[in-house]
């Protein structure tokens, strides 16, 4: 099997030594993405609620995936951790992080009390399948 590819594609950012926003397994055609946050590129929070941070969250999550040469159409997991979490907040937040994907990938949400860092309301990481090149 080949090794590991660590990806840090421009345009995301990340904190050398802590993570890696994206790791590639070439033999298995995966991608296991860490969770992104509605961070820009300089690492500023993007957004003070639950649906401008998931739409932030979704263009990192194009930028990471787009680096390991597919999109949120060949996600096949995700979870989501959302803080103070209410049920009437699914749809938008579904919506915003599924636009343009054929069908719901398996999928797990976790209501969490708080994420790494003060305001930051949602977080989502994802594995998806490379298709074949």
């Amino acid at each position: 099997m080949t090794n590991p590819e660590y990806l840090t594609p421009a345009g995301l950012h990340h904190v050398p030594g802590a993570f890696t926003p994206a790791v590639l397994v070439p033999g298995a055609d995966l991608v296991f993405l860490s969770g992104q946050v509605a961070w820009d590129e300089h690492g500023n929070l993007s957004g003070r609620d639950h649906l401008a941070q998931m739409r932030r969250i979704a263009q990192n999550l194009d930028t990471a995936l787009a680096a390991a040469g597919c999109g949120r159409e060949h996600i096949i997991k995700e979870t989501v951790y959302i803080v103070d979490y209410h049920p009437e907040l699914l749809p938008e937040l579904f919506t915003a992080l599924r636009q343009g994907v054929p069908a719901a990938p398996a999928s797990t949400l976790v209501g969490v009390s708080a994420l790494f860092a003060p305001g930051v309301l949602v977080e989502v990481d994802v594995v998806a399948k490379v298709p074949a090149r």
